[in-house]
């Protein structure tokens, strides 16, 4: 890329935005959010069930131990493969589209609006990407939660079984995007939670904590950063997003089947979709919130490319 006369937002960091750039960026998502989701599986795996059949699976340590019980370890690991694949893809896009358009609304918005509103940049840039990252994740995670709720012996657990599956059950599942509009409520607001709270927090932290030039300070220590901010970000995306969350896992059940999100809703009732399995996803989401970020952020340093965030 040649050096632009005038003011470009993608030469305002350590190298370059070019082709080469957004593609690490994408590449470096993927590895953040699928290796991390398909960590957390088992915990995933609690989580949908406590939301489907509260009465069955009342706790994460009840729910994990009973699964363990009936179905034995590959109860807790089931939606391994969807997961991987899916939220990998996601994570692809969610990373990689939010550098492309945050960095094309700041030049769409120039230098004086975007440092005055950089907030806004942050939340239109999130925003966008998630809106393409949940089209790409949607056929995986209606495969993911469908694997994880049904009845033993009701489903196929194999992943390309399961999405053979869910391909001739497209009437009674809405298989591959009935799942996207209460996907885009979830993962919409969490996104942009994550990315807002995330620049914001890492940029309190080089303001008032860390008060030296970012990068006078060693790759451990911006990494370190990266990891704290990303992890209170998790907090507030959870909190943030686990209405539309529940609704996701409630969509999978087979009483549920023909229902609408509204009709859903009204049953069970705002309080338990806020509220049911929260405690176990505030851990979750925090947690693979902040090692995200800190996945990603390590490839970007060794790539050369710098840490995310700063003053």
């Amino acid at each position: 890329m040649s050096v632009p006369t005038k003011w470009d937002a993608r030469y305002l960091g350590p190298v370059p935005h070019d082709t080469s750039y957004y593609a690490k960026c994408m590449l470096g998502g993927a590895l953040a959010c699928g290796f991390t989701h398909a960590g957390i599986t088992p915990l995933d795996v609690a989580k949908c069930n406590m939301q489907v059949n509260p009465q069955k699976y009342s706790g994460t340590a009840a729910s994990l131990k009973l699964l363990l019980k009936e179905e034995g370890s590959r109860g807790i690991w089931k939606g391994l493969g969807p997961t991987f694949v899916g939220y990998s893809l996601q994570g692809m896009f969610k990373y990689g589209l939010y550098e492309v358009f945050k960095d094309t609304y700041m030049n769409v918005a120039g230098p004086d609006i975007s440092e005055k509103y950089k907030g806004a940049i942050w939340l239109a840039g999130s925003a966008s990407a998630e809106v393409f990252a949940d089209i790409a994740l949607c056929p995986l995670e209606m495969t993911k939660v469908k694997i994880q709720t049904s009845p033993t012996g009701t489903f196929p657990i194999p992943f390309a079984t399961a999405l053979s599956e869910m391909n001739k059950l497209k009437v009674e599942t809405r298989f591959p995007f009935g799942s996207l509009v209460p996907l885009w409520s979830r993962q919409i607001p969490y996104t942009m939670a994550k990315f807002f709270f995330f620049e914001k927090i890492a940029q309190l932290f080089y303001t008032h904590v860390f008060t030296n030039p970012k990068e006078t300070y060693s790759k451990t220590t911006q990494l370190g950063i990266t990891f704290a901010s990303g992890y209170i970000a998790g907090v507030v995306c959870a909190i943030v997003s686990h209405p539309a969350d529940s609704l996701v896992s409630l969509l999978g059940k087979a009483e549920n089947k023909g229902k609408s999100v509204g009709a859903i809703a009204g049953e069970v009732g705002f309080a338990t979709l806020a509220t049911k399995g929260l405690s176990t996803r505030v851990v979750m989401i925090g947690t693979l919130t902040g090692f995200q970020w800190w996945i990603y952020d390590t490839f970007k340093s060794t790539m050369g490319m710098g840490t995310t965030g700063g003053k």
